[in-house]
């Protein structure tokens, strides 16, 4: 069978016979002299930048175990983590061998403890191979994870001392709270149906549960901060105190004055029940924010201006109660931080805000909605600010409202603690307390009125500032 070609596609064929050609003693030459041409070329910056990101981790941990005066220290660690970014380099297969050669010097270094009767090092052993693992991520481009993970190891090993003791010192009880915590949290919270229920459709189980996880995750956190660091002084113990509790703190301090009528102690009560207030009001805005970020926006200059003054007022009188926190610490007497009567405590609180706000303010209008608010401050201005959010989240009402009911919610807070102060039996703290509080509540309506319109104006200007 004959195959004609015109003269185009012969004039091509030729030429790529004449470029085989050209080529194929290179070819030749590369095969005879035994050399191979390379297959692949890295990008030198890219690699580099991975290479000296794992060896920083890597000597970030390693620094530490050296100041432990562990065998496996700086050079240790930043090899290790070199070993797993070039592995990760050259392809999954060569992570894979790297994990292992990690895994078997992990053996080695506790095959010559056991041998020299010194135990094991487990801890050590753990870092090593996280360590790795951490620089086979930065082989394959990672960046924030890797390295938070490694900040998050290093400080678990630099906190030994202080965990293993906040552990030993850990209660059945607070104990118990954090299983129970961690159980409706992960166990009840997914079996929860998702949207609303009921014949007028205003619960929402899943989502009003959730707030509840949230304020109680919040206030656990808290009382372990003030468990660690609340015996240090009036100052950290009523601020921590006051994440936690702030009419709880605020009772316990003026209790204590009413036993010591000392300047400096009445001036650092002044001063913690001002910190524990400051803390209320943090926390309210924290979660305003988490639930409601929009509202946290409009919501920023009564919030800010509130905290300004109480932070100022607090300050005033630093000098006349340092010396008295250092001498004396003090500690402030605070429930468990979670509980099955909190949770239920928490949750029907909001429950009963979140409806009675929607029917008041069905039925008497904006005055009705803000009712709700004030009673919840009273009882409860957390589950109050959170109900607030979630009725502007389930579109009940509009933004401005649940912005004034969130601040109304906190400066029913602040005010409802003066009549704990009358505990301390003591007119010049009684007085002191008065003016001050009444000022920050003042501040915080006037920032209420003035502050949405100031607001307006700035996203009006800067939208991008809104969520």
């Amino acid at each position: 069978m004959e195959v004609r070609l015109n003269e185009r596609q012969s004039l091509h064929v030729s030429k790529s016979m004449t470029h085989a050609l050209h080529a194929l003693p290179v070819v030749l030459n590369a095969a005879d002299t035994g050399v191979e041409l390379p297959v692949a070329a890295w990008p030198y910056l890219e690699i580099l930048t991975r290479l000296a990101l794992a060896l920083a981790l890597g000597l970030l941990i390693g620094m530490e175990r050296e100041r432990r005066g562990k065998e496996a220290g700086l050079r240790t660690f930043g090899f290790v983590s070199l070993l797993g970014a070039l592995g990760a380099c050259l392809g999954d297969g060569y992570a894979y061998l790297s994990l292992i050669m990690a895994g078997m010097l992990v053996v080695f270094l506790n095959l010559q403890n056991l041998r020299a009767h010194e135990g094991t090092e487990l801890t050590t052993s753990a870092a090593m191979l996280i360590t790795c693992m951490v620089g086979i991520l930065c082989g394959k481009g990672h960046t924030l994870t890797p390295a938070a993970i490694m900040v998050s190891v290093t400080a678990l090993l630099a906190w030994k001392d202080r965990l293993s003791g906040f552990s030993i010192g850990l209660t059945e009880g607070e104990l118990r709270s954090a299983l129970l915590l961690a159980i409706l949290a992960i166990v009840i919270y997914p079996a929860l149906p998702v949207g609303a229920i009921g014949p007028w459709q205003l619960i929402e189980p899943r989502a009003a549960w959730g707030t509840v996880i949230l304020i109680a995750g919040i206030g656990f956190v808290n009382y372990v901060l003030w468990k660690i660091y609340g015996s240090r002084g009036l100052a950290i113990a009523g601020f921590l105190g006051g994440l936690v509790n702030s009419s709880v703190t605020v009772n316990e301090l003026a209790a204590r004055v009413r036993k010591r009528h000392h300047d400096g102690v009445v001036a650092a009560t002044y001063r913690g029940i001002l910190l524990a207030t400051m803390a209320m009001i943090s926390r309210n805005a924290v979660l305003l924010l988490l639930l409601a970020p929009p509202a946290a926006v409009y919501a920023a200059i009564p919030f800010g201006l509130m905290l300004i003054t109480t932070g100022a007022w607090a300050a005033s009188s630093f000098k006349a109660i340092q010396a008295v926190e250092e001498a004396k610490p003090t500690e402030v007497g605070l429930a468990l931080p979670f509980s099955l009567w909190a949770a239920l405590k928490y949750g029907v609180i909001f429950l009963i805000l979140h409806v009675a706000g929607v029917l008041m303010q069905k039925v008497f209008g904006d005055l009705g909605f803000y009712a709700v608010c004030v009673v919840g401050g009273m009882v409860s201005s957390a589950s109050a600010v959170a109900a607030a959010a979630s009725l502007f989240t389930g579109g009940s009402i509009s933004l401005d409202l649940a912005t004034s009911g969130a601040v109304v919610a906190s400066v029913t807070s602040v005010l409802i603690n003066l009549p704990f102060v009358l505990r301390a039996g003591n007119r010049s703290l009684t007085l002191r307390l008065s003016v001050a509080m009444g000022a920050i509540s003042l501040i915080g309506v006037v920032g209420m009125f003035f502050g949405s319109h100031l607001t307006a104006l700035l996203i009006a200007r800067f939208p991008g500032i809104l969520p």
